[in-house]
C-alpha cells in the first residue's frame, strides 16, 4: 500500500521534472526585437479579389485570371509585426496558430524547415516573401549575415490566442 504523503511527494517530483524540461527544451530567441505595429480584432470575413491580367484582346485564358480568396471563420486577431534580427541572432524554432505572409525589407533572413531535407535553411533576401502556414508548422528564422535584418509579417490568428509559442528544435534540427 502507498502511503499518501509518498504519492504527493512523487507526483510533486515528476511535474517538477515535466516543468523543467519543458523550459529548458525550448529554444528562445536571440538577437530578436519584436515590434507590434497594429493589431486589430475582426469578426468571420470573406474577402475575395478578381482581376485579368495581360491584354484583353483575345479569349481569355486561365493565365489571364488572377485571384485571391481570404474567409475566416470566428473572431480573428490580425496583428502588423516588425521584427528586426541582429546579425547571428534568431527568433528561436517557434509556431503561430495561424498564417503568416512574411516580407523581407532589410538583409537576408534564413528560414529553417523541419520538413525540408537535413533541416536546411532557405535564403530569403531584401524584396523577397514568404508564406508561414501556421497550425502545426514549426521554423526558425536566422540572420547568418553581418548587418541587422528586417521582417516585417501579416499574420492571422484566432482572437485571443498567443501569437508566437517557442517550441522545441525537431529531431535532427540545430536548436537555433
Amino acid at each position: 500500500m502507498i502511503h499518501r504523503s509518498t504519492l504527493v511527494l512523487g507526483v510533486t517530483a515528476i511535474a517538477g521534472v515535466a516543468l523543467l524540461t519543458g523550459n529548458a527544451a525550448a529554444t528562445p530567441s536571440a538577437g530578436l526585437t519584436t515590434t507590434i505595429l497594429a493589431k486589430s480584432t475582426f469578426g468571420t470575413t470573406q474577402l475575395a479579389g478578381f482581376a485579368r491580367v495581360g491584354d484583353n484582346t483575345g479569349p481569355s485564358k486561365p493565365s489571364d485570371v488572377w485571384a485571391v480568396f481570404l474567409k475566416t471563420h470566428g473572431l480573428t486577431d490580425g496583428y502588423v509585426v516588425d521584427n528586426v534580427i541582429a546579425p547571428g541572432g534568431t527568433t528561436g524554432w517557434h509556431s503561430h496558430p495561424g498564417p503568416s505572409i512574411i516580407f523581407v525589407v532589410k538583409g537576408t533572413i534564413t528560414n529553417y524547415d523541419p520538413d525540408a531535407k537535413k533541416c536546411a535553411g532557405h535564403d530569403y533576401p531584401t524584396g523577397s516573401s514568404f508564406l508561414d502556414s501556421g497550425g502545426d508548422d514549426v521554423h526558425t528564422l536566422k540572420n547568418n549575415g553581418t548587418v541587422p535584418a528586417e521582417t516585417i509579417a501579416v499574420q492571422f490568428l484566432p482572437a485571443g490566442a498567443a501569437r508566437k509559442s517557442d517550441q522545441t528544435a525537431p529531431p535532427g534540427c540545430p536548436l537555433s
